[in-house]
């Protein structure tokens, strides 16, 4: 064990992984490189009961802070985390940007190796306060600018970061082979009466960025079409008001979100489709997954979104595109993009392919200090002329980003 290199994992709730594209990450690292890499997990208290506190997991070493992961308290579950890190660690690997603040006195002080990955952009959330966009926007910046790499989970993303800081982010999306197919039982059909009839189904953080309100309004229209959506309708008053307006649709069903992944996996994967509305971020956890089970993909019209499908889903923007794509799809043209997607998805989005991605940047990083660049040429263009540079594919991603 002393001969190996020590990585901490910082950013997420902690391992075993309920749900959460983060946590899942830090779990399939650790199983598939554990036996190279002498690994740490920093955990939340508050996320596991005292008995489940162990303290280690598969390969790694579980260390549990006593602050919350998300919400106020992250940037200083994040900060203190780093801060622990640097007395072993010689990689931090840090997803989120929340505890970006400490990274200019780690690289003043030490000369550990950081790799961050930025989450998406998290400042254009629109249930974001003022407050907490202006420091998640500075954040991403500072993050970015101290770390010796920075992981971009989308093409779009990493367009986005190429056009407004200047360096080549690199691309590493989210695995799905953890998702399984579940057969139902009779018990499953009591308990769910949906699964004997074709549904729809749906699951999302219930925030307006997802656009469920597109997706219920839609719906709410085509009486004779079942849709399953499973979320926390009950943490904003965005979620609470549609379950309200919606209550009293036959043909909705709105689940609260679960924490079991078998659970998720049984009402996921026994859909005739898989409607994706976010708007905002990369390679979306939900959406890979829903890709390796071989769901036909209704999604967001963003270039995030048509850069993980590879541009063979289906794509909406409207109710009204929803309803025409509903209705006047044949069932062999849904079963084309279901094999089309599970093809994608074996390709790209297995744990394997991902976690030798991350390996390759612990070697790389571990080896030189030297971060790579698109400047001098963009940066003498300016944030907003990438086409004057044979760059044009990167301005509408750059002004997709962009506070109108």
């Amino acid at each position: 064990m002393s001969g190996k290199k020590k990585i901490a994992i910082i950013g997420t709730a902690g391992i075993p992984a309920k749900r959460g594209g983060f946590e899942t990450l830090a779990e399939h690292l650790v199983k598939q490189l554990g036996g190279e890499y002498d690994m740490t997990v920093y955990c939340s208290k508050y996320k596991f009961a005292k008995e489940d506190r162990k303290k280690t997991y598969q390969h790694a070493r579980l260390k549990y802070v006593s602050l919350q992961s998300n919400g106020l308290q992250s940037f200083l579950y994040d900060g203190f985390s780093i801060f622990n890190a640097l007395f072993y660690a010689d990689v931090l690997l840090i997803l989120g940007v929340a505890g970006a603040w400490m990274l200019p006195f780690v690289k003043l002080f030490t000369s550990k190796k950081i790799i961050i990955s930025i989450d998406n952009i998290q400042w254009q959330k629109d249930n974001r306060s003022i407050l907490a966009k202006w420091y998640l926007r500075w954040a991403e910046k500072i993050a970015i600018k101290y770390s010796n790499a920075d992981i971009s989970d989308n093409k779009a993303i990493q367009d986005y970061t190429a056009v407004r800081y200047g360096t080549l982010s690199n691309i590493i999306e989210y695995g799905a082979d953890h998702t399984i197919a579940v057969k139902p039982t009779a018990a499953d059909k009591e308990a769910y009466p949906f699964l004997a009839k074709p549904y729809a189904f749906k699951v999302c953080h219930v925030e307006p960025q997802n656009n469920i309100h597109t997706v219920l309004d839609a719906f709410s229209k085509m009486k004779k079409y079942t849709l399953v959506m499973m979320g926390n309708w009950k943490s904003s008053g965005y979620g609470i008001a549609l379950k309200e307006q919606y209550k009293n649709c036959g043909n909705l069903i709105l689940l609260d979100a679960v924490d079991e992944q078998q659970q998720l996996d049984l009402i996921r994967c026994n859909a005739y489709v898989y409607i994706h509305g976010h708007s905002a971020g990369g390679s979306n956890p939900s959406l890979v997954e829903a890709m390796f089970l071989g769901l036909p993909i209704l999604s967001f019209d963003v270039p995030a979104n048509r850069t993980t499908t590879e541009n063979k889903a289906f794509y909406f923007k409207t109710a009204e595109d929803l309803i025409n794509i509903i209705g006047n799809t044949r069932i062999s043209e849904f079963k084309e993009k279901s094999v089309l997607m599970k093809e994608v998805a074996d390709r790209r989005y297995t744990w394997e392919v991902i976690a030798e991605k991350y390996n390759y940047l612990f070697h790389r990083v571990l080896k030189s200090n030297k971060k790579i660049s698109v400047r001098p040429d963009v940066a003498e263009a300016g944030e907003r002329k990438p086409g004057s540079l044979g760059l044009k594919h990167l301005q509408s991603t750059s002004l997709l980003y962009e506070k109108k």
